[in-house]
């Protein structure tokens, strides 16, 4: 009746998805939920205890979560980071994503500090969200520049429109503040580093536990702005689990084309 969770040294979200798998092929075999989720030896690479289960840092604990009614059969797998995420079954999905995935009470506090530093106003933001360096390995990464023309597409309709510049790579974080004074990013919030194939949490892996805590929180910000243009990739898909839809979105795909949903 318990789901073991084994997929541990990897990024936050590559942990995320594969829990999440975990627990839908539990559900789809079962036909119930499970009674237990033991993600104890996950989330490696940000513990500073291996012996330590740091799931509920993040999460609300699944046993709190009871309002919420989980269908079956469910249609996910960890692939479904690389493919069109206007397809996913996010009607059998998001009850999931609110069970096991809510934001714990320490993550709601950072969100708060967040918005209130930064002053959010969702319905005037639009998140150009760009997950660079080693991504490249697993799959195709657009150019800049595409992120640019639909940026300035969006802002046609909305001149008055703020950019939440949001990437791993100072690259692309220069370039599009150049582009957009109209722009701002999460200076104290976020890791960032000049273009390579490794990874943030590789090279600053000494603050792994606090960043992921931002980044976790940064991520469901992310999915409450009016608009976002993403690649693909875990990071990208957990945005839009939390967003419940894929409206009013921008994403390129690994054919090399964008899918828009303005």
């Amino acid at each position: 009746m318990s789901v073991i969770c084994t997929h541990t040294n990897a990024g936050f979200f590559s942990c995320c998805s594969m829990r999440l798998d975990n627990i839908v092929e539990y559900i789809n075999n079962m036909k119930q939920i499970p009674i237990h989720v033991d993600s104890s030896i996950q989330f490696s690479w940000y513990k500073k205890d291996n012996d330590n289960d740091i799931t509920f840092d993040y999460f609300d604990h699944y046993d709190n979560i009871t309002n919420v009614t989980i269908n079956h059969p469910i249609n996910y797998k960890e692939y479904f980071q690389y493919t069109n995420f206007s397809e996913l079954d996010y009607a059998a999905i998001i009850p999931l994503i609110k069970k096991y995935f809510s934001p714990s009470k320490g993550i709601n506090d950072i969100i708060n500090n967040i918005e209130l530093k930064y002053n959010l106003v969702y319905e005037n933001i639009c998140v150009l969200f760009y997950r660079g360096n080693d991504k490249i390995i697993e799959a195709p990464l657009s150019k800049y520049d595409d992120y640019v023309i639909h940026a300035n597409r969006i802002m046609e309709n909305n001149p008055n429109i703020l950019f939440l510049i949001q990437s791993d790579e100072t690259e692309f974080i220069e370039y599009m503040s150049s582009k957009f004074p109209n722009s701002f990013y999460f200076k104290d919030e976020i890791r960032h580093m000049q273009k390579c194939e490794s990874t943030v949490d590789k090279k600053f892996k000494d603050k792994n536990y606090e960043f992921s805590k931002y980044y976790l929180a940064i991520t469901i910000i992310m999915s409450k702005c009016k608009y976002i243009v993403c690649g693909l990739g875990n990071c990208s898909i957990w945005i839009m689990f939390y967003r419940g839809n894929t409206r009013n979105t921008c994403q390129y795909l690994t054919n090399r084309r964008w899918i828009t949903n303005l």
